[in-house]
């Protein structure tokens, strides 16, 4: 019965229910698309390093982050080879080079390079040609959201990398930059070219350790027998990377302040829409506690009637969402939507539609049934 009744007040009003539906889409866009940016700026910060296979990031001490990098001599290797408890040691490249599009005009890349020999540091979800082709010398792999930035349309196509002349042999998808610097991967004796490293130097060496090895006791070894070097777990490389871009940087943390405040304006949007509803039907109240109604039951319909509306406001609050998050990709911008965070929308939004009820909640429970009878 109080579900019905619900309803009823719901669909009396059409108008009224399109401008509640629309505030809750609204807000539940508004959210999404905030939420989305910060997510995604945070993933892209340390999109290399999690998806390198490697237990372990030895890098040149003092480092901050994974994109700002300092070049290890090749001690440094040779070091970590013969370090008891070393199961494979893949040096890395990462530096930041000018791209000379085909048709005039320079961009910022960030070269990443690896040993052709292993798999450790080399590009993923290739779409276009074969990261094989990449042991050929000159070649790179690019990202495809990247194509019309770079002017490179199809593979095959010749440009030149701080005056290299390389050929695009690979696209991938989804390796998105937090920069304005897209990732072009190569091989290591390539971006050694490329970057003008001197003696073969790189900035990473990449490690995995044999089973069985106590993994504190094992950095600590590598951070004793390497010179001049910080140790850190894949894990912690990626956490020390995204807090530093996201905590010492303006960018960072102004995504962080948009995302909490389109969450409290998803939520003054829902609240001030429903409790205009519900003030809507302040008569349909009365009438009901002057029939002898519990103060209980009254409180069901108003709960209820949040909850279909967050219902019926999410649905197509969340495809809409998704529908940005796809134009916005193939634009460039690094926005995700991945499945946690849909879900937990549609926990924030009934949150919010319920929330925003109890406001009204007080209001209601104090109406004089008598002004049902004064036509008030």
């Amino acid at each position: 019965m109080t579900l019905t009744i619900a309803l009823r007040n719901l669909l009396h009003d059409k108008v009224r229910l399109a401008v509640t539906l629309t505030g809750v889409v609204f807000a539940v866009v508004l959210i999404a698309v905030q939420a989305g940016l910060f997510v995604g700026f945070t993933t892209a910060t340390s999109t290399v390093i999690d998806n390198t296979r490697a237990q372990y990031w030895i890098c040149a001490r003092g480092m901050r982050n994974f994109d700002v990098t300092s070049p290890l001599p090749q001690k440094a290797f040779h070091q970590t080879l013969s370090t008891p408890g070393v199961a494979e040691a893949r040096r890395l490249v990462v530096q930041f080079a000018n791209w000379k599009k085909p048709n005039g005009g320079f961009e910022s890349v960030e070269v990443v390079g690896y040993e052709a020999a292993s798999d450790m540091g080399g590009p993923w979800n290739v779409v276009e040609g074969d990261a094989a082709l990449l042991a050929v010398p000159d070649t790179v792999a690019v990202d495809e959201v990247y194509r019309a930035k770079l002017g490179v349309a199809r593979l095959g196509e010749q440009v030149e990398v701080n005056g290299h002349r390389v050929r695009v042999a690979a696209f991938t998808r989804g390796i998105r930059s937090f920069t304005t610097s897209p990732y072009i991967f190569s091989t290591l004796p390539i971006a050694q070219t490329l970057c003008n490293l001197r003696e073969g130097r790189f900035t990473y060496v990449l490690v995995d350790a044999l089973p069985g090895t106590d993994p504190e006791e094992f950095k600590r070894e590598l951070a004793r027998r390497v010179d001049g070097v910080d140790v850190y777990t894949s894990r912690e490389f990626s956490r020390k990377t995204q807090q530093y871009w996201m905590f010492t940087t303006g960018a960072g943390m102004a995504l962080l302040i948009a995302a909490a405040l389109g969450l409290v304006v998803g939520v003054v949007v829902v609240a001030q829409t429903l409790y205009a509803t519900t003030m809507d039907h302040l008569a349909e109240f009365g009438t009901l506690r002057a029939m002898g109604a519990p103060g209980g039951y009254i409180h069901r319909i108003i709960v209820l009637q949040a909850l279909a509306s967050a219902f019926a406001g999410y649905t197509p609050g969340i495809a809409l969402s998704y529908l940005l998050v796809g134009l916005a990709e193939k634009g460039g911008a690094s926005i995700l939507l991945p499945s946690w965070l849909a879900v937990g929308l549609f926990f924030v939004t009934t949150g919010m539609c319920v929330g925003a009820s109890l406001i009204s909640i007080n209001k209601v429970t104090r109406i004089d049934p008598v002004m049902v009878f004064k036509g008030r």
